[in-house]
């Protein structure tokens, strides 16, 4: 009997003290992307085996299982199919759901006048922001992705915020919700408030015992920080042990910098609690240090920061302190199979043209699939300072994807983790599990109030799109200051893909409703 595994007989025996009465089901002969905590590398079993107890792996096997399993254990055949750990995203806002396609070729300027946090909390009630919140998590897992790392800021009001957490709490996801603070002048809503209202969701922990767990969200640590009043947002973490501090970090030509060394300046970077810097685009060789020396990792949102045009050029070489985020899943993918694959291929052009422009002709892929595949799942689970997430092991979490290796895009493969960071689609995902309770199964949602999720979602999308498509914002242009530093803001040049006159670039086809 083999076990791909991180060997922990004491969470084994701490955890499923009793199996005889536990809920167990048993994945039976299929490959196992399994992880081996020895090498930190992938370790792959063929027809192997993966039992789940109550919310934990609790073995994983060559072949067959030889010790009789707990009673009533389910045993689901997945034979010709591949069982991998639940995709980790450590970075999302999953409120926007209601914006879908209206952002396809928004700008970073253009989606702060349109759909940040500042200007849109007028159009919000807390009803918008609990379905919302929920239809977007129930997207993320269909598409496999177990752990969200939810940078909130939809805390526009006490309503709003409890309206967001308590859609992460009933979607059964993994959430790391994150109370955003900011300065809301757009709704009046003092960061004292905030503070009070924070205090409150901390002590009534409506998350206790649920996959859900409380995190907060901060993006003024620098350039030039309140001092007092990242004191007392710091002082927030410590007194009720936050998961997580998340903040938006732009530096170079952003100036929104909310850096490693703006953090570690105030004194707050070498601390308990993981602090997960969002984009991290610009980041410096100093900043860079003191992430490996904190242990403290940046989330890399590839298709965003392509996207909008935050770019990433430094972001390849810290990849040994870096995790994979989505970010506005309104204008793009919503799954981290896509950022990982995007990631991928990025960063191996980013490499070739390196030897190129020497004149040399490249003789190695620099990043491998199984690279890819950690950065999506293991790194995720790190830079949470989780070992029991992102793994697929013995005492890990039971967060689970069994993929269906005879669909038209796996059929025929050989190298799994290939087979999924190359060639899986969302469409290849069978069954999705949380804590050992199955979120999507044989292809389907298993809510039994997901219609109605629906229904109520797409009542809201409507309302809500037809606010923004028949507003006129005024956005700024090109000349015109950017408002973080003292550089101008400035027009790209437009690809032409006509022949002739004109340039193809076309309109959005938006319906503005009734």
């Amino acid at each position: 009997m083999k076990s791909a595994s991180m060997h922990l007989p004491l969470i084994f025996s701490v955890v499923f003290p009793g199996l005889a009465a536990a809920s167990s089901i048993l994945f039976s002969g299929g490959t196992v992307i399994g992880f081996d905590s020895a090498t930190e590398s992938l370790d792959v079993i063929r027809n192997g085996s993966v039992l789940v107890t109550n919310d934990r792996i609790a073995g994983v096997y060559s072949g067959a299982p030889t010790a009789p399993l707990p009673k009533g254990t389910e045993i689901i055949d997945i034979t010709d199919k591949i069982i991998t750990t639940g995709f980790v995203d450590t970075h999302k806002h999953g409120w926007q759901t209601a914006f879908k396609t209206l952002g396809s070729n928004t700008s970073l300027v253009e989606y702060f006048g349109r759909y940040g946090q500042f200007v849109t909390g007028t159009i919000f009630t807390a009803d918008d922001v609990y379905i919302g919140q929920l239809a977007g998590i129930y997207e993320a897992l269909n598409g496999g992705v177990t752990t969200i790392l939810d940078h909130a800021h939809h805390t526009w009001g006490t309503a709003q915020s409890n309206a967001g957490l308590k859609a992460s709490i009933d979607s059964g996801a993994r959430v790391f919700w994150s109370y955003a603070f900011a300065p809301l002048t757009n709704v009046n809503y003092s960061l004292e408030q905030q503070f009070s209202d924070f205090r409150d969701i901390a002590k009534a922990a409506s998350f206790k015992g649920t996959p859900t767990s409380l995190g907060i969200a901060y993006d003024s640590f620098g350039p030039n920080p309140n001092v007092s009043e990242v004191n007392v947002v710091m002082g927030l973490a410590k007194e009720f042990n936050v998961s997580v501090i998340t903040t938006h970090s732009l530096q170079g030509p952003w100036g929104f910098d909310n850096s490693p060394e703006d953090v570690n300046n105030l004194g707050y970077l070498n601390i308990s609690i993981p602090i997960v810097f969002s984009h991290a685009s610009f980041l410096t060789n100093a900043g860079a240090s003191l992430l490996r020396a904190t242990n403290q990792y940046i989330s890399i949102t590839a298709e965003s920061e392509m996207h909008y045009g935050h770019t990433h050029p430094h972001s390849h070489l810290i990849q040994d302190q870096a995790s994979l985020g989505i970010d506005t899943h309104f204008t793009f993918s919503s799954d981290i199979l896509t950022q990982a694959r995007l990631w991928l291929q990025v960063t191996r052009r980013q490499l070739y043209a390196e030897v190129l422009a020497r004149w040399q002709v490249p003789s190695n892929n620099p990043m491998s699939v199984d690279q890819a595949f950690l950065l999506a799942t293991r790194h995720g689970g790190l830079a949470l300072r989780r070992n029991d997430i992102g793994v697929l092991a013995v005492g890990a979490k039971a967060d689970l994807v069994v993929w269906d290796g005879t669909s038209p895009a796996l059929l025929g493969w050989n190298d799994p983790v290939a087979a999924i960071i190359l060639h899986a689609s969302v469409g290849d995902i069978e069954h999705v599990l949380v804590d050992g309770k199955f979120k999507k199964r044989d292809f389907k949602i298993v809510e039994r109030s997901y219609p109605d999720v629906r229904k109520r979602f797409l009542k809201s999308a409507k309302r809500i799109q037809g606010v923004l498509v028949n507003t006129i914002t005024p956005l700024p242009k090109a000349g015109d200051p950017w408002p973080y530093n003292e550089l101008e803001i400035g027009e790209t040049n437009t690809v032409d893909t006509l022949r002739g006159k004109g340039k193809g670039y076309g309109e959005l086809f938006l319906d503005a409703g009734k």
